[in-house]
């Protein structure tokens, strides 16, 4: 005859201790003393006990796992924080669960709650400023909340200063000579509601103010934070009667496409200077000056601020982390004015790419 399988109630009664305390011992939670959680793993042990998150769900009780809400998975700035973030979950034993959006739609269903119950303890939320309905459905699922990249009041957040961080970078440029700078930044209207490009975008005008510089509308243009976004952004720079001399990206992934139009221009650092922001895994390969953001530590650091808030400890609940700047060979002194520089695929444009085109 097949036997039962063993219960949490068959490892309470053998150990001595609650159903409660045995589901804190088996998970690593904090608040089960060393002895106690001994003497659990041994009853378990020789139960042979297996703990099914599934049925902890249908109980109500800890699913062991903490849900990730990316809007973009395949950027590397978010695979870079949930990478961090995984680390510690599984240092404690504790699943990741993604969710990723992909679009406003996506977004709207996720936060209309029927994903939020019984799935997870507590949710990472990417870059989304959330909004008081979306609060309010984490708050109606009972579901703690902690925020990588966006600030919110009352939500415990782990995030870098972007408008100081742009600042940096711009007055780089200005502390080179550079006084037409122009900007590639997110998407205009961007139904996400991302804030980070309006951030870095104040930053950059704050420091043409401060050096007296005008923020030339025509140098102000959207790169959607993609690759391919600014290669179109740096296009139609160039198209200007009255190109930049320098550039600021808003991300490096941004900065690659703009790179890669300048050099298929015959263009170097000598006309045209650019700079990025986060220090890429491919920056240093590139050679682009930046401003490095520790993206995995964020993700660490977010994912240990949430265990905390999961287990009841107090501490910092607002963390802002350091930007610095790295100086490579994308940028230098303003000297004589920017050539008018060849469309992409004229003659000299192939020379300088060594003989590629672009489309």
């Amino acid at each position: 005859m097949r036997e039962m399988a063993a219960t949490s109630d068959d490892v309470a009664r053998m150990a001595g201790v609650s159903t409660a305390t045995v589901s804190r011992a088996l998970r690593g939670v904090n608040g089960v003393n060393a002895r106690t959680r001994e003497r659990v793993l041994a009853a378990a042990d020789e139960l042979g006990y297996v703990s099914s998150p599934a049925a902890s769900r249908l109980a109500g009780g800890p699913t062991g796992t903490v849900a990730v809400v990316v809007p973009f998975i395949t950027r590397w700035f978010f695979s870079e924080v949930i990478s961090g973030a995984e680390e510690v979950l599984r240092d404690r034993g504790v699943d990741l669960l993604l969710y990723n959006l992909g679009h406003v739609k996506g977004r709207e269903r996720y936060f209309s709650g029927e994903a939020l119950r019984r799935r997870a303890d507590a949710v990472l939320v990417l870059c989304l400023p959330l909004s008081d309905a979306e609060l309010a459905a984490l708050g109606g699922a009972r579901i703690p909340v902690v925020l990588v990249g966006a600030d919110v009041k009352d939500c415990p957040s782990v995030r870098i200063d972007d408008v100081a961080g742009a600042r940096t970078a711009v007055q780089h440029l200005v502390n080179l000579g550079h006084e037409r700078i122009a900007l590639i930044s997110g998407t205009p209207g961007d139904p996400m509601g991302f804030t980070t490009q309006f951030d870095r975008r104040q930053g950059y005008r704050e420091t043409l103010a401060a050096a007296g510089l005008p923020a030339d509308p025509e140098l102000d243009v959207g790169g959607d934070f993609t690759v391919e976004g600014g290669e179109r952004a740096m296009a139609q720079l160039l198209s200007r009667p009255n190109p930049p001399t320098a550039v600021f990206a808003e991300s490096d992934e941004m900065a690659f496409g703009a790179l890669r139009i300048l050099r298929h221009a015959g263009l170097s650092a000598q006309d045209i200077s650019l700079i990025g922001f986060d220090d890429h895994a491919l920056a240093d390969l590139m050679d682009l000056t930046t401003i490095a953001q520790p993206v995995r530590k964020q993700g660490a650091r977010a994912a240990q601020l949430l265990l905390d808030v999961l287990d009841g400890r107090g501490g910092e609940r607002r963390i802002t982390m350091p930007t610095q700047l790295i100086v490579r060979g994308t940028t230098r002194p303003a000297g004589r004015a920017s050539p008018a520089p060849e469309k992409p695929g004229s003659p000299r444009a192939r020379r300088g790419a060594g003989g590629t085109t672009h489309s």
